[in-house]
């Protein structure tokens, strides 16, 4: 009897798969690539640091020719690629005439032009996933910060606005070849507020979200079957302050 046929919309076995994940030694990033490995996928760490097990590269995003070359070496060390999450981020808190000139820059850098260095690398593998008869999937991390403005912010709100408008583009210029979703996020307690000075540390009683509840609906978006797109995922917590 001939075997059945492969009705799945997930063509090759687990509707995971690899994943390459920035910003995965902490936070957001840590906990989806905690939430991939789980579900049976492989994640791909990209980190300032060392990630403790799993395969990654070390590099600065702000370096973004090196982002894109780590990128590529992970990506074929592995075989390809069927998803991307680019959690990776800084911020620099203060007035804009207050801030170093240099460390406004790299909040640019790191948030907005590293994201996209990282996307630029890896859609080619994830485009021959599509040829291959598969689906690849690109998420990326902005914030609530990302569609409303607040003082003291200038750097952190332009590069996640600058998320959100690349993100956009980005859909419309890989429709139907390759998924694409936003996400935006509210606070969550992880480290990116510790070495931030205590005016602009989220007060004790705040109420923030879990990063591993939101790393759920990470993976949900990356394990769209082909052709179904979640396009945009504003993910916070009841009290979220920052939205609307």
């Amino acid at each position: 009897m001939a075997p059945a046929a492969d009705t799945s919309p997930f063509p090759g076995g687990s509707p995971v798969g690899t994943v390459l994940v920035t910003g995965a030694a902490s936070g957001l990033g840590a906990a989806v690539a905690a939430a991939v490995r789980d579900a049976g996928g492989t994640a791909l760490a990209l980190d300032r640091v060392p990630v403790e097990g799993y395969e990654g590269e070390v590099v600065d995003l702000a370096d973004t020719r090196a982002a894109e070359a780590a990128v590529t070496r992970l990506a074929e060390r592995a075989g390809g690629l069927d998803g991307v999450f680019t959690a990776a981020g800084t911020d620099r808190c203060g007035r804009l005439v207050d801030v170093p000139g240099a460390e406004w820059d790299t909040v640019l850098l790191v948030n907005l032009l590293g994201t996209a260095a990282v996307v630029r690398a890896a859609l080619p593998f994830l485009e021959r996933r599509g040829d291959e008869g598969g689906w690849g999937t690109v998420v990326t991390c902005a914030s609530t910060l990302g569609v409303k403005a607040v003082s003291d912010a200038t750097a952190y709100c332009a590069s996640k606005f600058g998320v959100v408008g690349f993100t956009r583009a980005l859909a419309d210029e890989l429709r139907g070849r390759v998924g694409v979703t936003l996400l935006i996020p509210g606070g969550m307690h992880t480290a990116f507020f510790d070495d931030r000075d205590e005016q602009y540390k989220p007060p004790p009683d705040a109420k923030l979200n879990r990063p591993e509840d939101t790393a759920r609906s990470v993976l949900f978006a990356l394990t769209q079957p082909r052709g179904c797109e979640l396009k945009e995922l504003l993910v916070t917590s009841s009290w979220e302050g920052s939205y609307p």
